[in-house]
């Protein structure tokens, strides 16, 4: 999606507004001894407040309103009554939801309570790969440039990218062109990032597995090589300068 008019900005505002609220507040609200489906509940809760219909349901008939991961599940966690939270888990959740004919995606990684498995450092990795990502992207940077990056940064902290998941472009649905905005940099991709196009942009920093496979569910995705993954996501609109990052109440910077 291109954003053409200031009606269109003030529509995706508002979606990434909702689901960046859907998100700071689960992670609040998250506990050990609670389920994800709990937790899941809770985000779909508010999402419904607001009108907002989730994503992954809407798009592929996911079994959850949003995606929790815990642990060695890298991404697509489904939330599950089964599932109960400890201290020290390593957490994902991925909030994303249409609003009035728009969408808008974004997500975080956390350890909930005391770091006691020592998953904070890659957390941490995956906020600055992130930030620095955003941070340079702009009108007519190449997309490869910017998955370069990302490697580069992740392989300075000892750590590596997951090849097979990626951002993409959102805006009139949940993924639009551009389509694998990937963590490394694809020599073949000479394609470059438009002014006032809307993406969401994500990290996939993991410790010891480079792709993902996924779980005998059709969903949960883990490492080939087992370990841990962090993600963060923001959905952006690119401008000449820095881009306007739509989701920043979310508060994952912080």
């Amino acid at each position: 999606m291109s954003i053409t008019k200031e009606s269109e900005l003030v529509a995706m505002k508002k979606a990434s507004d909702v689901v960046a609220y859907t998100l700071k507040e689960m992670i609040k609200f998250a506990k050990p001894g609670m389920t994800t489906k709990k937790l899941d509940d809770y985000g779909a809760d508010i999402l419904k407040s607001y009108g907002a219909k989730s994503a992954p349901y809407e798009t592929y008939n996911f079994p959850g309103w949003t995606c929790i991961s815990v642990d060695n599940e890298f991404c697509h966690g489904i939330p599950s009554n089964k599932r109960i939270l400890k201290e020290g888990d390593l957490i994902n959740i991925d909030v994303s939801a249409e609003l009035e004919g728009y969408w808008s995606d974004n997500g975080g990684s956390f350890v909930l309570g005391e770091d006691i498995h020592q998953h904070q450092k890659l957390v941490d990795a995956s906020k600055e790969i992130l930030k620095k990502a955003i941070n340079n992207i702009k009108g007519g940077v190449k997309i490869a440039d910017i998955g370069h990056l990302m490697e580069t940064e992740a392989k300075k902290r000892g750590y590596k990218v997951v090849k097979n998941l990626g951002g993409h472009g959102i805006g009139r649905s949940l993924h639009e062109q551009p389509d694998e905005l990937l963590n490394y940099k694809n020599r073949f991709d000479h394609r470059r990032f438009k002014k006032n196009s809307v993406v969401a942009i994500e990290t996939f920093i993991s410790t010891l597995s480079s792709y993902t496979v996924e779980l005998n569910d059709g969903w949960t995705m883990v490492g080939n090589k087992g370990g841990f993954m962090a993600q963060h996501e923001h959905t952006i609109v690119i401008t000449d300068g820095h881009p306007i990052i739509l989701t920043e109440n979310n508060e994952i910077f912080n």
